[in-house]
């Protein structure tokens, strides 16, 4: 596929639009609230990998289409992903087939954690789960002031396992961090910027996605090669144990993943109710 191709490409779960050395990335769903569905994850490392290997890119910015950035994992059509681990007597094949799919899903937030281009978020609206993983991905973020994040999965009884667990760290401190994993608690902008998870907060969603385009700008205007040299020395530092932690939490919930809490937290969601949680 040329570069033109890779551009002028209907994908399904982002909008594209490259121009003057920027490539702007938009969240699109199909689901409700940008949720990350199948689309989603297949897409995501072959976009990032068009991105990264075009020359006429020199900066992204990451934004969601619509009031929200992301409402995480769409639960409903990632079922299929958790049906067999989490089927009765489900062993060995079954946990080895998950640990494949798993990976491939951290694959997919790993393709914009390594994408030689920065990548600059600008977050509205809701920011939950895997849209946390997603932007602990990117090098820089600006949130709107109606901005709202959790590291949710702790309430879906699971272990965070694309990114959020392996990359926050490196960005806000260890307090704050097992905070905010270990309650799956909301909180908003202002919390946000006061840890260092976004850069700054705007006054809306526009104003925000300004922010980001002018940052992307500013990168975009200096010399390429230079600054694909300065995020490879960033980055190398920390790659060995982001690429430890994954490989870790992969394995742990391909063993530790099926339990009556999932079941519970899961059947919690689709009756609105709060789950009864039993250790088990």
């Amino acid at each position: 596929m040329t570069d033109q191709a890779w551009n002028d490409r209907d994908w399904t779960a982002f909008d594209v639009t490259v121009a003057d050395h920027i490539a702007e990335v938009a969240l699109t769903g199909p689901g409700k609230g940008n949720a990350m569905g199948p689309d989603f994850w297949r897409e995501l490392p072959e976009l990032f990998g068009y991105i990264d290997a075009d020359p006429a890119v020199r900066a992204v910015v990451l934004t969601g289409a619509g009031k929200h950035f992301s409402y995480g994992l769409d639960l409903v059509a990632m079922g299929g992903t958790l049906a067999n681990v989490l089927a009765d007597n489900a062993k060995a094949a079954a946990r080895t087939e998950f640990l494949e799919a798993l990976r491939k899903l951290q694959a997919g937030i790993t393709a914009v954690a390594d994408c030689r281009k920065p990548v600059v978020a600008a977050i509205s609206g809701w920011c939950i789960g895997g849209g946390v993983d997603l932007i602990c991905a990117a090098d820089i973020r600006y949130a709107s002031a109606d901005a709202t994040f959790s590291i949710r999965e702790v309430k879906v009884g699971m272990v965070a396992d694309v990114g959020t667990l392996a990359r926050l760290p490196f960005i806000i401190g260890d307090g704050h961090m097992r905070e905010l994993a270990l309650t799956g608690k909301d909180f908003d902008a202002a919390r946000a910027e006061k840890i260092g998870l976004v850069n700054d907060v705007a006054d809306d969603q526009e104003a925000a996605l300004t922010l980001a385009r002018e940052t992307a700008r500013e990168i975009a205007d200096n010399p390429p090669l230079v600054v694909h040299g300065i995020k490879d020395v960033l980055d190398h530092s920390r790659s060995a144990a982001v690429h430890d932690s994954l490989r870790y939490v992969a394995a742990w919930n391909s063993a530790f993943l099926p339990s009556e809490d999932l079941s519970e937290a899961i059947t919690a969601v689709f009756e609105k109710r709060k789950p009864e949680f039993k250790g088990r």
